[in-house]
């Protein structure tokens, strides 16, 4: 038989098999008080008549009490002394013998008693008991007719009220608190709890209120409790769990408990923790499409006897319950599917804010599978490999820091999914014996996100020995939150390969204007991320023979390190084609097939390229898709846009490019931008606009040239608020000598 698994020892009390069925139901047909006990006085079994005749009964019940607190002997005796059977006011040979006692209400009463033992296991003995007087009798079964009537009115009003209370019910909360509250009112009952049928086992869904703070199982595997013994029976069980012997009291801790069946008199070995915290009680069995999908227990602190109708009256509401249990369960799992994804979407945001922020991503990360464990009502144990990468380790909740012996490789064969596995840790598993034997909490799940910033990332989320698995959804749940911690992590290195490389390019490409004599040049850069290091936007001033230069002012499309590298390639080839001597037109029109075969992706540029002519004091440009430059001339102030326009670069083969021309005079200013000025916005939304940029040139021109292009950007500034919506370039020149004597 398997481990832990659910047993029958014997066969309690008299005879065995049919007989003990026999026997149990002639009791309840009996008029007479029949009551049972050991050779130790321990009362064993006692039917309704002795509970409602006996004035011990109703007050304390009788079954597991001392028989002589039921018959007293001749005077005081001393309930703390040895049991002697002699010590009893009756024979225990079967002569009949008359008692007088007290009544339930204080008065005399005379009593006709019978007892003798009876061969069964251990010593065991029988009494029966009426009144003495036949008026008495008929008085006493009147008494117990008008309190059975009492009680049928009341069962069959509480399962009406169920009825009514429950009809097209789909709401959960009223289902599995106020249906346990009738329920528990209706039977006379101290407590109901309700289980669920799972692919695992039964799980605890409801308890009524008077159970709150009590232990309580949480979850009920298949084929190891009660759950068992009702599927089997297939209809509503009447158990005792039966007191512990003295001697196993001595032994200490009880694991395992005996429960009487009322029906068939067996006893049934089954652990302590799988029984809920009741002496006696029903066991109801909900079925549903010939499946028990629930388990309905109503039961009482001390042990009492259960009456088959009332089994039969809660197989009634149990029926009726079963179609309602059934809306309300597929609604709970859909709220519990609901949730987990709402929590599982706010866990990823917080991630997402500390990649993004200044926080800790590895701290973070583990405190978002803290707030899981808690979701799940579980622990969270981190587990970390040494130096050596042999051994793990973990801060276990009992036993504080400990190696643990397991092979994470083999443990999680058949469970990577992207790189990422959710192990459940179940009972029978390497990981839950590993645990139990260490004395902690066994039952959850491993969880393991790969290796991440040089470390495995994995954990354990656990609940306590013997309480219920995480179900599918709550694995999902952990599963799909490695992946969002994966995912982050490895977005994150990925950032940091990218600034790594922005770095190096930026060092390569440094937007650095070299002097040439006959101009004064100054060029200014503004990302609108604090965290881009190089973007799209470039500029350059090239030193060339013949008291020449070029000017390159360019925007790459996108962002991070692929326009970085496109702007390094483009501003690398511009250089080149200037000291070829080439035009500005023919330059772009190279430049634009170059570009075309070396990038990867749809990258495109605009482009200003300008070839200033020092000595015949001429611009001569092409301007491909960008912003028109601004002239602005000494003498009058007055402004110039340079605008022969041509295509962007990059994006179209035969793309048409053509060369403009402009004349210069010594003080002209060239002011080159990015459409990132244009296109800022003021905090309402406003665009600063082609108007903007021309006020801002007129006036900012009119002062000193130094400083020319700071005083700009904190025009900019002021105007957007310093929220700049994209990054902005800007690069002026002055004709300071121009002519061939200059």
């Amino acid at each position: 038989m398997a481990k832990n698994a659910l047993s029958t020892r014997r066969v309690e009390g008299i005879g065995e098999g049919s007989l003990a069925a026999t026997f149990a139901r002639l009791l309840q047909l009996a008029s007479e008080a029949v009551v049972a006990f050991d050779g130790a006085g321990r009362v064993l079994l006692a039917n309704d008549q002795a509970m409602s005749l006996l004035p011990h009964g109703e007050a304390e019940g009788i079954v597991g009490a001392d028989v002589r607190t039921l018959f007293p002997p001749a005077g005081n005796f001393d309930p703390e002394a040895p049991f002697s059977i002699d010590a009893l006011p009756f024979p225990v040979d079967g002569t009949p013998a008359f008692v007088t006692m007290a009544s339930r209400v204080g008065d005399p009463m005379r009593l006709r008693v019978r007892c003798d033992q009876v061969q069964a296991a251990g010593e065991t003995y029988v009494a029966v008991a009426l009144p003495a007087e036949s008026q008495s009798l008929e008085e006493h079964q009147g008494e117990r007719d008008l309190e059975d009537l009492r009680r049928a009115n009341k069962r069959l009003a509480g399962a009406l009220r169920i009825v009514l209370d429950t009809l097209d019910s789909r709401d959960v909360a009223t289902l599995f608190s106020r249906v346990l509250e009738e329920i528990t009112q209706t039977m006379e009952a101290d407590a109901t709890i309700v289980y669920l049928a799972e692919s695992d086992g039964f799980h605890l869904r409801g308890i009524s209120k008077s159970l709150e703070g009590a232990r309580v199982p949480h979850f009920m595997a298949y084929g190891k409790s009660v759950e068992t013994l009702a599927t089997r029976a297939g209809h509503a069980l009447r158990l005792r769990v039966k007191p512990p012997e003295p001697q196993t009291l001595r032994q200490g801790k009880i694991r395992v408990s005996e429960v009487v069946d009322e029906e068939t008199r067996e006893i049934l070995r089954i652990r302590k923790s799988l029984l809920p915290p009741f002496a006696s009680f029903f066991a109801v069995p909900v079925w549903f499409g010939g499946h028990v999908i629930a388990i309905i227990e109503v039961g009482w602190s001390r042990p009492r006897p259960l009456d088959t109708d009332d089994a039969r009256l809660l197989d009634s509401v149990a029926h009726y319950l079963s179609v309602q249990l059934m809306g309300a369960f597929s609604t709970m799992r859909q709220q519990r599917a609901e949730r987990l994804n709402q929590r599982g979407s706010e866990l990823r945001e917080e991630l997402l804010d500390a990649s993004e922020g200044d926080e800790d991503l590895a701290e973070r990360a583990e405190q978002a599978f803290v707030q899981a464990a808690e979701e799940l009502d579980a622990v969270y144990v981190r587990l970390e490999q040494n130096v050596h990468q042999s051994v793990l380790v973990a801060e276990l909740p009992v036993a504080g820091m400990r190696a643990v012996p397991i092979d994470l490789d083999a443990v999680e064969e058949g469970h990577v999914e992207d790189d990422v596995a959710v192990v459940p840790v179940l009972a029978g598993t390497a990981v839950f014996d590993v645990l139990r034997d260490l004395g902690e909490p066994c039952v959850g799940a491993l969880v393991d996100a790969g290796k991440l910033a040089g470390e495995r990332r994995c954990c354990l989320v656990l609940r306590p020995d013997g309480a219920e698995p995480l179900d599918a959804g709550e694995l999902s749940f952990l599963g799909t939150l490695a992946g969002d911690v994966r995912d982050i992590f490895l977005g994150e290195e990925r950032r940091e390969k990218d600034k790594r490389i922005s770095q190096a390019l930026q060092t390569g490409m440094r937007n650095v204007l070299q002097h040439v004599d006959g101009l004064t040049a100054q060029g200014i850069y503004s990302s609108a991320t604090e965290s881009a290091f190089v973007g799209g936007d470039f500029y350059d001033l090239i030193r060339l023979p013949g008291r020449r230069a070029c000017v390159i002012m360019g925007d790459v499309s996108g962002k991070g390190v692929e326009a970085a590298s496109v702007s390094a390639a483009v501003k690398t080839a511009l250089g080149a084609y200037s000291w070829e001597g080439l035009a500005p037109a023919r330059m772009v029109r190279s430049l634009n097939e170059f570009l075309l075969g070396f990038s990867r992706i749809e990258t495109f540029a605009t482009l200003f390229v300008g070839i200033v002519d020092l000595a015949a004091a001429t611009l001569t440009y092409c301007s491909a898709g960008h912003p028109p430059a601004v002239l602005v001339r000494a003498a009058t102030r007055q402004i110039d846009l340079l605008d022969v326009q041509s295509g962007v670069v990059g994006a179209f083969h035969d793309m048409e490019y053509r060369d403009g021309v402009a004349s210069l005079c010594e003080g002209d200013i060239l002011f080159l931008y990015t459409d990132g000025t244009t296109e800022a916005r003021s905090p309402s939304g406003a665009f600063f606009g082609d108007d903007g940029l021309r006020d801002m040139v007129s006036a900012e021109t009119a002062g000193d040239f130094d400083g020319l292009l700071d005083r700009c950007l904190a025009r900019l500034d002021d105007f957007t608020g310093r929220n700049l919506n994209d990054d902005v370039s800007m690069v002026a020149v002055r004709f300071d000598g121009l002519g061939t004597g200059a």
